[in-house]
């Protein structure tokens, strides 16, 4: 199948793509904050975390399926599938790498798949605040 774009349409819409303060991020966020858990944004951790828990050392990351390959809902692109086929897996290598250089400096991650957001962002909000506001790291 071939794209039904121009490369120049693609490259614009690929362009408004958000890698941050994405909808689901932002939904997640405004569940924990409702739930009285208090984050910081913009941290320079490597990785750079969707929301850190400095208190309890918590990284937060909302994982979107296809950047993320979510073995659920990951759609394997149908052109350029060379290009993506590596630039996908390095996004997994380079997942499994920071959470290896956080956990190396003290701090727990905690990954979450973005259909999992939309499915029972409240309740995924309760389950996370019990894991971050665990003691006993």
């Amino acid at each position: 199948m071939h794209d039904v774009l121009t490369p120049t349409q693609r490259s614009h819409c690929m362009s408004r793509i958000r890698s941050r303060d994405t909808k689901p991020e932002v939904r997640l966020r405004k569940a924990l904050w409702a739930l009285g858990l208090r984050y910081r944004l913009g941290s320079r951790l490597p990785g750079k975390p969707d929301a850190v828990f400095p208190t309890d050392r918590v990284a937060l990351f909302v994982d979107g399926c296809f950047w993320h390959q979510c073995s659920k809902h990951a759609v394997k692109p149908k052109t350029n599938e060379i290009f993506w086929r590596s630039k996908l897996k390095a996004n997994v290598d380079r997942d499994k790498r920071i959470n290896r250089e956080l956990r190396a400096l003290g701090w727990r991650v905690i990954r979450v798949w973005e259909h999992d957001i939309k499915s029972n962002t409240e309740g995924l909000a309760l389950r996370l605040s019990l894991r971050i506001r665990r003691t006993g790291r």
